[in-house]
């Protein structure tokens, strides 16, 4: 029996997802597929599939894998481009779903993915290091866009801004770091409420704390937020043991009264020296 912890998928139609190929290249295949395509085995607990078409609308991609490997739960990963109206150069991972009542981007209207923070917390750590070097800030962003699908998701990408293609050493750091994203236990994990789209201080917190994140609800989302989507953001946040606030306002908004208990930045340990990078941190984008 095939068992996967993590399945990424990469389309063709993605300018980043589509260059991981050369990296990769043609591992083992599993006997598994996804409708035509070989699901591969690229690492210890970890599968590879390509994807006709753009992830963003590919609803539902997890209810047309094979039932035996549907089971196992793994989570699914999708390498992306990053888009911002303002060009934003960076790496980012961010979880699924539409928090208010927009889904033109895929998805459904107020409905959420599930989550896995802490492989996601670590993508982030690791795209923060690696990506130092390449004058490029990782970041969280917050909870937008689809597909909808019911296993745990989230989205890793390559912002390049105005150039016309993903860096080579951006693709190959995002080639090296997809296959080797493990879960810390050691992780805290929350649920995080405000603050802009590019999260700077959930960020922070997974960077230098043990805080690992699952859905973000950025501060911009509060006005077209409903109780129930809330509930589910904690829901689908496996683990969470409570919210943690960008700022103390966002606390005092009454639609998060009695969701879970509030939690302190201070309250998970420091992971050790706060990393330093010449690059400017983003502040804001889609």
């Amino acid at each position: 029996m095939v068992e996967l912890e993590l399945l990424l998928l990469a389309y063709d139609e993605d300018p980043v997802a589509s260059r991981l190929k050369e990296h990769w290249g043609t591992p083992a295949a599993t006997g598994l597929r996804l409708d035509d395509s070989p699901i591969r085995a690229l690492a210890p607990g970890v599968g590879y599939v390509r994807r006709p078409g753009r992830h963003i609308f590919d609803e539902g991609v997890d209810r047309r894998l094979p039932e035996v490997l549907r089971t196992t739960t793994p989570t699914l990963v999708f390498p992306s481009i990053h888009r911002s109206e303002q060009q934003i150069e960076c790496l980012s991972a961010h979880p699924l779903g539409n928090p208010g009542p927009d889904a033109e981007v895929g998805g459904r209207a107020r409905t959420l993915v599930p989550t896995d923070p802490r492989r996601m917390a670590d993508a982030l750590r690791r795209l923060d290091e690696g990506g130092r070097s390449l004058g490029l800030r990782a970041t969280y962003e917050a909870t937008h866009h689809g597909p909808e699908v019911a296993l745990p998701a989230f989205f890793v990408e390559i912002g390049y801004g105005t150039a016309p293609a993903p860096s080579p050493e951006s693709v190959a750091l995002l080639a090296r770091v997809l296959p080797e994203i493990r879960p810390d236990p050691e992780d805290r994990v929350a649920l995080g409420v405000g603050g802009g789209h590019y999260a700077p201080h959930f960020t922070d917190l997974a960077l230098r704390r043990r805080w690992a994140f699952g859905h973000l609800l950025s501060r911009h989302a509060f006005g077209a937020l409903e109780r129930a989507t809330v509930e589910a953001a904690f829901a689908l946040s496996p683990g969470a043991e409570g919210i943690v606030f960008a700022r103390a306002e966002d606390a005092r908004n009454p639609i998060f009264d009695g969701i879970a208990p509030r939690r302190r930045d201070q309250d998970a340990p420091r992971r050790g020296a706060p990393p330093t990078t010449s690059a400017s941190p983003p502040a804001s984008g889609t």
